[in-house]
């Protein structure tokens, strides 16, 4: 499921699949999915990741090179 969710952030980043908003909207995407699958929260009901640090991840995807999408995706997987 991780990978899921990885790649998930990364296409909706990465391929512009929306008219505005990519990185905002596929933020949400990628936090819905978790909580969906039941993976937002830990054992103590607190958030996986934060506001800044969700930031910090769709500008890494969105600044990285397409030919780096492995390494960025590999990267991301650590989260």
């Amino acid at each position: 499921m991780e990978e899921i969710a990885t790649e998930l952030l990364y296409i909706d980043v990465k391929n512009h699949s929306f008219v505005d908003g990519n990185k905002r909207i596929a933020a949400a995407c990628f936090l819905k999915f978790l909580h969906t699958n039941q993976m937002l929260f830990n054992a103590q009901n607190e958030s996986i990741i934060g506001n800044d640090t969700l930031a910090r991840l769709t500008l890494l995807i969105a600044s990285s090179k397409p030919d780096k999408m492995e390494t960025v995706k590999n990267w991301l997987s650590v989260f």
